[in-house]
Order: C-alpha cells, then sequence, then structure tokens
C-alpha cells in the first residue's frame, strides 16, 4: 500500500500515513492518520457520544463534555509509548480513530494494552479501521507491548472479523455482561500477541 509522508519533522514522519479510500480515486477520498491533538477534542467527543446515545458498541450511557472527555480520556495518551491515540481525518474532518489504552491498573498488566476502534458513522464502511490498524499496529511493534486485546459487543460481525484479520483470536464471550437500552448485551474478547 503506497505511503505518503505530509510533514517533515521526524516525530510525525513516524506517524503520519495519506491513503486512499478503496474504490474511490478522488482527491477528497484521501485521509491522513495521524496522532490526536486537544483540537480535535470536540470532534472525538461528538463521534463517541454518538455511540453512547445510539448503539451498544461502548457500556457508558451517559454522553461525554469536551472537557470530560479531555480529564478522563485524553490525558491518558502520548505520541510514543504503549498508550496511542491515532486520528484519522479528511480535508480536516476527523473520521475516526484509534487507541491503545491501559488494560487494567496493575502493574503486572502494563505490557497488555486494550484497542479500540471507533468510526464517525458517515466513515463506515470505507475501511477505515483497518488503515488506523495498519498505522498503530507496527508503531505499538516497537514498545514493550506484549499482548493487544479488544472487547466487542455483541452481535458486530464487521468489527470481529477486521480483528481476525489483525491476528486476534477469540479468547472467550461474557454472556450477558453489560445492560444497555433495557437488554442484556454479551461481549467477545480478543487477544493477539505483539
Amino acid at each position: 500500500m503506497p505511503t505518503t509522508i505530509t510533514s517533515t519533522s521526524p516525530r510525525s514522519r513516524a506517524c503520519l500515513q495519506a491513503f486512499s479510500v478503496p474504490g474511490d480515486d478522488s482527491s477528497t477520498a484521501r485521509f491522513t492518520i495521524r496522532p490526536a491533538t486537544e483540537a480535535d477534542l470536540p470532534r472525538l467527543t461528538e463521534i463517541y457520544n454518538h455511540y453512547i446515545t445510539e448503539t451498544p458498541t461502548t457500556f457508558d450511557l451517559d454522553p461525554f463534555t469536551v472537557d470530560e472527555r479531555r480529564e478522563a480520556w485524553f490525558v491518558n495518551y502520548a505520541a510514543t509509548g504503549r498508550h496511542r491515540l491515532l486520528v484519522a481525518e479528511r480535508a480536516g474532518d476527523i473520521l475516526g480513530y484509534t487507541t491503545s489504552s491501559q488494560f487494567r491498573p496493575k502493574r503486572a498488566y502494563e505490557t497488555t494494552v486494550e484497542m479500540t476502534i471507533i468510526c464517525a458513522p458517515e466513515a463506515v464502511g470505507q475501511r477505515l479501521g483497518q488503515r488506523l490498524y495498519e498505522a498503530i499496529f507496527p508503531e505499538l511493534e516497537k514498545e514493550d507491548v506484549h499482548i493487544a486485546v479488544a472487547a466487542i459487543t455483541l452481535p458486530n460481525d464487521a468489527s470481529c472479523a477486521l480483528h481476525e484479520r489483525f491476528g486476534f483470536r477469540l479468547a472467550g464471550v461474557l454472556p450477558e455482561v453489560g445492560r444497555k437500552f433495557g437488554k442484556y448485551w454479551d461481549v467477545a474478547w480478543y487477544e493477539r500477541r505483539l
């Protein structure tokens, strides 16, 4: 897959990648993957809040303000290290993001990260999740990370297939562990060694 570097700083060159959306050769179909900045927070919060209010994808129940999202979430990520937050944007609009987050706070878990991909509703089906994972995993392989895990609310065939494409295997399913929209949801746990 061709990669176009769009910045000259060494840190940016390691992170920024421009990709074409499959099936669309127009210049507006190109997007850039880069580390998130604080200026991205309003859009990242908007995208995440959609999944809180409209889907069982996340078990958060109440939408976040930008300030809440900054203090409880954004401050946990950096441009280097185990815990990353990369965004995909096109024409200045954030289309989605991926994170590698702390799995659990106990120190023995520090070489395990929990992966998340969230795409704006209008970007679903454009293989954006694939491109985000193609950008983040090579960076994580340079870090002291042993295992990546992902929790997927079921049913979600597309997310399960994406993770399997990236070498994740099903570790188990926890039945009815989350209650949202008046229904209990199963969660599949996937894991991958780095």
